[in-house]
């Protein structure tokens, strides 16, 4: 149970929320091992006091030894329990997050853009990582061994024990206090974080157009203002954040002050040995320190519920499965009675119903939007129709698997994308393992040689980023090249290819 409500509450893996529990143990020994030479000098002053250190040199030479070993020896484990695995997790999530990416329906990414998932799968998993290995096990291990502190500190006097803890529950409720608040300004920050992402991004690829049409100035003010959007929400963040956590931290060094204080008083009225006193102060200014780094801490925990909530929109949204075997019979596409919406509630299909025979061609014609593009996408299971039914060789395509499904297809889509490699490699996409023989014979079906021979390298020639050295025609060739390497008995062929 602890472990599920661990992998939900920070997006973790099993193996992710077992590391975890085993860094806040490991931090909780660093701390402990930490208190040790404080304990060490205790007795020390005692025995000096009592007029018998000098007989325990010895001991204290090697209680001091044995000290530093207990110290090393957590410190390295509280590294390989924290960070090490820490590492190794972020690597775990961001494979998890890209298989679940694979899995979604195109539904989904109707809802998301290329910024806000090139950032979850980037720069929510670096927050993660970050507080991971910096700041929960810091938390957790700074809550734990002042909790083993304080059990022992009340073995020796539960009065001044209490003139010592009693600032620790105001201080962090001031922190906790601040969460709801917190939690409201951190999705404002990330949604104006998101709007400028997105204005860059957009920026970059439409630079061409807004260029040409004189728009380049205006699209750049606008830019400039989420740029401030984004600083000013940082700003208000910040403040509120550092109000509370300075408000905490004055609580905790009363407790300094009250130790003193209630020491003092409980030493006039002869009730407090003097050396005892001298070991509260001395935890005191031990305890507390940690205690100020858990505050931080604390408040960078709940700044990553914003980063997690994300992640696991993700890794809980519904995947299209269904059976990994097909008994088609032919390939005929029948539509019967399909609709079809988009969530914005706009519907594009109405009562379509059609078959597609296998051996002939089947043209969809009609005007800009009239649900063309949309037909072709729920033959393939891209989405899942609305209400009807649509049929692959008389199989119903909601039930079977969609990477089963598309084994059947060949897309050549309207819009292109290419890779940044060479135009074999972008071909070969098509069909992998194909050999090279294969792979220029489907380009010379495609007409792809008309360009390729007056290319630098030919066939092994970069293309760049999306095919950037290339022309809009020669970029839809090598689309038509990977159709007819995949050879699948159904092609789908997006506008008037």
């Amino acid at each position: 149970m602890l472990m599920e409500k661990l992998q939900r509450r920070f997006a973790l893996s099993e193996r992710g929320a077992r590391a975890f529990v085993g860094a806040c143990l490991a931090q909780t020994l660093q701390n402990i091992s930490f208190m040790a030479p404080a304990g060490l000098l205790f007795a020390f002053v005692r025995d000096l006091a009592a007029g018998i250190a000098a007989e325990r040199a010895l001991f204290y030479a090697l209680a001091c030894a044995g000290c530093l070993l207990f110290i090393a020896a957590a410190t390295r484990l509280q590294y390989d329990g924290t960070y090490l695995s820490t590492y190794v997790e972020s690597g775990v999530r961001r494979t998890a997050l890209a298989e679940k990416l694979r899995r979604l329906p195109l539904s989904f990414f109707g809802r998301k853009d290329l910024a806000d998932l090139s950032s979850s799968i980037m720069n929510d998993c670096a927050v993660l990582e970050k507080s991971q290995s910096h700041y929960l096990p810091a938390l957790a291990g700074a809550m734990l061994s002042a909790a083993v502190v304080s059990a022992g500190l009340c073995a020796f006097d539960w009065r001044m024990a209490l003139a010592v803890l009693w600032v620790l529950p105001p201080a962090f409720a001031v922190v906790a206090f601040s969460a709801r608040g917190q939690q409201a300004l951190d999705r404002k920050s990330m949604a104006a974080k998101m709007a400028c992402a997105d204005g860059i991004q957009e920026c970059l690829e439409c630079l061409r157009d807004l260029k040409s049409n004189n728009a380049e100035d205006a699209y750049l003010d606008g830019l400039d203002e989420k740029i401030r959007a984004v600083e000013r929400r940082a700003v208000v963040s910040e403040s509120l954040i550092a109000c509370f956590v300075t408000l905490a931290t004055l609580l905790l060094r009363l407790g300094v002050a009250s130790t003193a204080l209630t020491g003092a008083l409980l030493m006039e009225k002869g009730a407090l040995d003097p050396l005892v006193f001298f070991l509260f102060l001395m935890t005191a200014s031990r305890i507390y320190a940690p205690l100020e780094g858990a505050l931080q801490n604390l408040v960078a925990a709940i700044a990553t519920r914003t980063n997690i909530d994300r992640m696991n929109e993700i890794l809980d949204g519904p995947v299209q499965d269904g059976r990994e075997r097909m008994n088609a019979r032919g390939c005929d596409v029948v539509f019967e009675h399909v609709d079809f919406a988009y969530e914005s509630g706009v519907s594009v299909l109405k009562d379509v119903s059609f078959t597609a025979r296998q051996g002939e061609v089947t043209a969809l014609v009609g005007p800009s939007g009239g649900g063309k593009t949309t037909a072709t996408r729920l033959a393939a299971r891209f989405w899942d129709a609305t209400t009807g039914r649509i049929t692959v060789g008389g199989e119903n395509v909601a039930e079977i698997a969609p990477e089963t499904l598309l084994s059947l297809f060949s897309i050549v889509f309207q819009d292109v994308t290419l890779f940044n490699n060479t135009v074999m490699e972008n071909i070969r996409i098509g069909r992998r393992g194909a050999g090279d023989d294969e792979v220029i014979a489907a380009g010379r079906l495609a007409c792809c040689d008309e360009f390729v021979d007056k290319l630098p390298d030919g066939w092994h020639t970069m293309i760049g980023e999306n095919g950037r050295e290339l022309s809009g025609g020669e970029r839809q060739r090598i689309s038509i090249a990977r159709a007819i390497l995949k050879d699948a008995p159904i092609v789908l062929l997006d506008e008037a290819t």
